[in-house]
Order: C-alpha cells, then sequence, then structure tokens
C-alpha cells in the first residue's frame, strides 16, 4: 500500500540521572538575544551555565546547564529574548522511496536521462545551452550526510567547507542506503560526466553541512548549520550563496511546552541567514492547506524569510513510453499548499498511479529499466554509493525532491547575476516562473530554469 508517511514529531532529549538536589544532568538550552555579547554570556554562567556556542550577530546561542532551575534564572536577567530546552526531532524523510531493479553541458548522455522527467520539465537544458551550470555559484545542504565519493558528486563538493553539527559525527557519513542528503545533493549538482543523472545546475559547488543523522536532529544542530552557511567565508563560515533544507517538522502552533522559544530561534536563524543568502526549504509531506491550518506551524517553510517548495509530479510518465503522462506541475498528492506558504512549485515526484504493472525505460546507450510504472513517477538521483551501478540511484518523492531544484536554478541565476543577493535571487525565481499568479499549490508559479536565466 502506497501512502503519505506521517509528516513530523517531536522526541525530548534522554534524561540522564540526577546527582543532587535540584541539579540534574546536563542539558542544553537554546537561548535568543537582540545580539549576544559579554551580558548574554554572563548571564549564562550567572544562571549555572556554560555557553556551548553563540552567534554574536544572529543574537542566538546554546548554553549547557545540570541547574533544574536555569531556564527560569537566565531569563530572569532581562538578557534573552526567549530561552527553551533543545530538543531531538524527526525530520521529514521522503514520502515515498524506490530502488532500480537492474564544460558545455552536453545534455542526453547520462545513463538514466530517460527516467529524469524532472530535468526536462522545468527546462534545465535550455539554461545549459544558454551557457549557464551554476559555475561558481556555492550551494549549502543542511541535511544528513553527502556520500563525497559518488561518480556523480565527486569533485563538487567543498570538502574543507563542509562540516558536521551533529556530535561524533563527521559530514560525509549517514546510516542506511539511501542517504537523503546525497539524493539532495544530486538533484541540484549532479555533474556532466556521461554517467548515471545530471543535475539541475552541474557546474555549482556543493557545502555539505551535516545536521541529521538517520533523519533526526536537535534544534540547535540545525540552527548551527544555518548560521554556519550563511556566515562569509572570511568570518569562517561557508560562504553558501543558497541554502537548501529538504527537512522540516510541524508543531501544534506555540510549538507545545518549551516548543515555542525554539521555533522562535530557527526563525531568528533563518531572518539573519536571509540577509545575503538565499534560504529554499521544502514545504512538507502531510498534505496541509496551511491557510486554514492555523491550529499548526510546520518549520522552517514558515520560519522568516526563507522560500517554501511545494512538489509535483506526473501520473503515468513511463506509460507508453516514449509517449507518456507530461502533467509535470500537477500538484503532488502528498505536498503542504497555501498562499501563505508556497513560494513556487517544482518537481517532488508523485506515486499516485493506480496499480502496479510494469512499465520499461531504455537506459543511455543501451540496455532498459523496468519498474512498476508508478515508480518512474517519482524523482531520481544520487545516492549511497561511488560507481555507475544501479544501486548508487534511486527515486523518491517528497517536498525534499522539490526544494533542490530551485536551489538549482538559484545557482544558475547567481552565475548568470553574481551581483545578485538573496531578494533578487528570490524574486528572480517567482518573476520567471510559468502560470506566475497567487495559486495555493503552485504559488508564483512552475519552476523554469531556462526563463530564469535567459529574461
Amino acid at each position: 500500500m502506497r501512502k503519505v508517511m506521517a509528516f513530523l514529531t517531536v522526541a525530548a532529549c534522554l534524561a540522564l540521572p540526577l546527582v543532587g538536589a535540584g541539579w540534574a544532568a546536563a542539558d542544553d538550552y537554546v537561548l535568543t538575544a537582540g545580539q549576544w555579547g559579554s551580558a548574554q554570556t554572563a548571564a549564562v554562567a550567572a544562571a549555572g551555565g556554560t555557553v556551548k556556542w553563540a552567534h554574536g550577530e544572529a543574537g542566538v546561542g546554546v548554553a549547557v546547564s545540570s541547574n533544574a532551575a536555569f531556564l527560569s534564572k537566565v531569563l530572569a536577567g532581562g538578557a534573552f529574548q526567549y530561552a527553551g530546552k533543545d530538543t531531538i526531532t524527526r525530520w521529514q524523510p521522503p514520502v515515498r522511496t524506490a530502488g532500480l531493479e537492474q564544460a558545455a553541458v552536453t545534455p542526453g548522455d547520462e545513463t538514466f536521462i530517460n527516467m529524469q522527467w524532472n530535468i526536462p520539465a522545468i527546462d534545465a537544458p535550455g539554461a545549459w545551452a544558454a551557457g549557464y551550470t551554476g559555475a561558481g555559484a556555492r550551494v549549502a545542504v543542511l541535511d544528513g550526510g553527502i556520500y563525497k565519493t559518488h561518480i556523480d558528486l565527486a569533485g563538487q563538493i567543498d570538502e574543507a567547507a563542509s562540516r558536521s553539527f551533529v556530535p561524533g559525527k563527521v559530514w560525509n557519513t549517514d546510516t542506511g542506503t539511501f542517504w537523503h542528503g546525497t539524493h539532495v545533493a544530486g538533484i541540484v549538482a549532479a555533474k556532466d560526466n556521461g554517467i548515471g543523472t545530471i543535475g539541475v545546475a552541474p557546474g555549482a559547488t556543493i557545502i555539505g553541512v551535516k545536521v541529521l543523522d538517520n533523519g533526526s536532529g536537535a534544534f540547535s544542530w540545525v540552527i548551527q548549520g544555518i548560521l554556519y552557511a550563511a556566515t562569509p567565508m572570511d568570518q569562517g563560515g561557508a560562504g553558501a550563496d543558497i541554502i537548501n533544507m529538504s527537512l522540516g517538522a510541524t508543531f501544534a502552533r506555540g510549538g507545545g511546552p518549551g516548543g515555542g522559544p525554539l521555533i522562535a530561534a530557527l526563525n531568528k536563524a533563518v531572518n539573519y541567514a536571509a540577509r545575503n543568502t538565499l534560504v529554499v526549504v521544502a514545504a512538507g509531506n502531510d498534505g496541509l492547506d496551511i491557510d486554514h491550518s492555523g491550529s499548526v506551524i510546520t518549520v522552517p517553510a514558515q520560519s522568516g524569510s526563507g522560500i517554501a517548495i511545494s512538489a509535483t509530479g506526473p501520473v503515468g510518465y513511463a506509460v507508453g513510453w516514449p509517449i507518456g503522462a507530461t502533467n509535470f506541475s500537477r500538484p503532488a498528492s502528498y505536498t503542504n499548499y497555501g498562499n501563505s506558504l508556497v513560494w513556487v512549485a517544482a518537481p517532488g515526484g508523485d506515486f499516485a498511479y493506480p496499480g502496479n504493472e510494469n512499465c520499461t525505460v531504455p537506459r543511455v546507450p543501451a540496455g532498459t529499466v523496468t519498474n512498476p510504472c508508478w515508480v518512474f513517477d517519482m524523482v531520481m538521483s544520487t545516492v549511497r554509493g561511488s560507481t555507475a551501478s544501479i544501486s548508487s540511484y534511486s527515486w523518491a518523492a517528497g517536498t525534499s525532491m522539490a526544494a533542490p531544484h530551485v536551489a538549482g536554478v538559484a545557482a544558475l541565476i547567481k552565475q548568470a547575476h553574481p551581483e545578485y543577493g538573496a531578494a533578487q535571487l528570490k524574486n528572480a525565481i517567482a518573476q520567471s516562473a510559468d502560470g506566475q499568479g497567487h495559486d495555493p499549490y503552485l504559488g508564483r508559479g512552475f519552476l523554469n530554469a531556462a526563463r530564469a536565466v535567459t529574461e
């Protein structure tokens, strides 16, 4: 049975044994202020805590304390606007995955190009033909690990700038064989090598920023990743032009007990980043009408000045190959939507085709791939694996797959207009979209790469 997975839940950090009257094992707390300076550091110390890290200009930091009264004490002095205990959260996976059963861009020679309906759907080849590959643009992928030796990604990643904010983990590790961050990175910038797949911006540089492990992560890890990615390189950051966050969590409005301060801190981090860096975020996979779902909030899709991307997908792309469905801008069955949420829509794939009969699509230069027809309606990209074998690629569907298409187009625009900042990139994406308007599913329209760099 194919169905949308439950979007997200929040799990509290594991509690440790008490170590004294009024004192517990150390917990992390996320704190926000107008800016972070000596007054904030002193307030943390006075409340019985220690600063683990802080971003002065953004005014966000994390402190650790064993004092059970730390929250009330640290807020009492007026140095902070919000403070909340950090939590480990399950962030969104793709809705569905499926593996294969078996200088100038030269489009059409990748092994699985016939399965990449998403690439012509947004007219990426038109942008390539105009000379734009995303060269010089830097895209930070905040996710799980990226498999850096994948044949389509090796050499695309700025390894020196890549970081992990997951304690005890390096940036290029994750669990299992899918590796969500690797799939996302391939959609953005899988290189033009005549092998496997190709990304929207095959000349762009990827920065791996690990903020999740096996799909879960603390709010503080995500916040640190955002601030690091958006900080200029000469100030010790990644110097990203674009941040892609194919992740999200849905909460009761207000965030539940203790959640409000964490949501506020995430909002502050996104707003800080968005001053100079385009923040692209998955809209979420719950099928929620955000315009009429006032009891819940989904973050970071609704955080600050980022742009939320909804998903589209055809039904029956491979049926009757080579003449199949071309309804690529059809809203996906699972996507969140709403005029107050969606900036633009992009290919995320779907699995709504009824039945399980097989379809067969040719590989390049020879051979075929046979799978249930509904599988071909999803988005194919890179997964854990370093060779050109079928085990190094997989299909997936979700707004997680839609967001990196927009991040890739933003990289194309950045190459065409190096002077553009975040606001100009944001507007260029909207103004070049197909069917411009304010549609609750498509936002300002369906992504168009060629128009984004030629008009």
